[in-house]
Formats: C-alpha cells, structure tokens, sequence
C-alpha cells in the first residue's frame, strides 16, 4: 500500500530512448517500524504488450526476429527470436488489444482472427524496472505470414518466423528463445493448446 513506502526525493539523471530515475525512500518492515533511508535507481522503459500469434489449423506459431544490442552485449544472439510486442504510450485512445492487433500487422503483416485470448500479465524485472507487460494469444493464418517488417523511422528490421508448435518447443528445450514474453507464451501454449484447438474449431471472423 502507498502508506506502506515514503518517497523523500526523486530524481532523474538520465532521459534518453529510456529514462533513469533515482529514489531516496524508506519502507515499512515486516517486523514493524521502518528502514533507514535508502538510494534506488530505477529503470523506465514504459509498459508493453505483447501477442503470441498461433494457427491452430497448422498448428504453427509466428514469430519474429529482430537484433537487440542488450543480448549481443551480454553474450547471447544479438538476433533473437520474439513474439509480437509493441510499447504503450499510456495513452487511452488505444486497448491493449488493439496495440496487439496493430504490431501483428507491423511486425508480422497479418491479421488477427476473431477475439484475442489473455495469457498473463506480469513484470520481467520487479528489483530494478516499474515494466509490466500484458500478453494475449491471437489466431492467425500462417500462410499469409512472411518477410521483413517494422518501422524504418524505429530503425525496425523484422524477420517472420514460422515454425510448426513442435519445432517452436524444440526451440524452447534447447534454450534457444531466451525473453522472457515468448518463452511465458509458448509455456501457456504448451498447457493450453488443446483446449485452444477445440475452442477455436469454430470458422473465424476478421474482427
């Protein structure tokens, strides 16, 4: 609760494409009373949303590839396998759901079929960033998923992958998707397919 944590100064020593904000504060204690004041920095980067994209006729997932400096630098694949995703502006005149269907198209250059079905909503990393991100699994024709997208004023090169629900957990085993959103998406996949396939047996409307 806000009562529970006493902000005594804010401040931001760095706004770029992400923002630094440094807090002096002090919190309540589980044995009573209060801590001493202390110094965090904490990282903001906005709230994000992200969508598995899933055929279940094929029953094929759409990825996409992308480079991501941060990965390179701590030593992975600076090309890294992802699902849609798209930051929030904090603005009201766009869902979570429609930002999905919006990157599906961006990124992915297909269209979302019928209602989206909600994943989870959690944050990557609670110590050090206020990021939630919510994510959401969207039917799709994976037939019509292919190229290269994204933004060029975003400096975007995006790669559609497309690979069938067994080749996509192959993946997973051999830990070669490491973020966090696809790696939680294709989990829920995994314990949820079934019940999707049957749910979704139904024809689909462009929505």
């Amino acid at each position: 609760m806000s009562d529970d944590v006493e902000i005594l100064e804010k401040l931001t020593p760095y706004k770029g494409f992400f923002r630094i904000d440094r807090y002096k504060l002090r919190h309540r204690l589980h044995a009573g009373g209060w801590s001493e004041p202390m110094i965090r920095e904490v990282f903001e980067r906005g709230n994000a949303v992200g969508v598995l994209l899933y055929d279940p006729d094929r029953d094929k997932v759409v990825l996409v590839e992308q480079f991501r400096l941060p990965a390179h630098l701590a030593g992975r694949s600076a090309w890294q396998l992802e699902i849609v995703a798209g930051v929030t502006d904090g603005g009201a005149d766009e869902s979570p759901g429609d930002l999905a269907r919006r990157e599906a198209r961006e990124e992915a250059g297909v269209a979302i079929l019928g209602p989206l079905v909600p994943i989870h909503r959690f944050m990557p990393s609670p110590g050090g960033s206020t990021e939630a991100i919510e994510l959401f699994c969207g039917r799709v024709d994976a037939r019509t998923a292919e190229g290269i997208h994204g933004l060029a004023e975003e400096h975007e090169d995006i790669k559609v992958v497309t690979l069938h629900y067994r080749e996509a957990m192959k993946l997973v085993r051999q830990q070669k998707i490491e973020n966090s959103p696809a790696l939680i998406s294709l989990y829920w996949l995994a314990a949820n397919r079934i019940r999707l396939r049957q749910m979704w047996n139904e024809p689909p409307s462009l929505v």
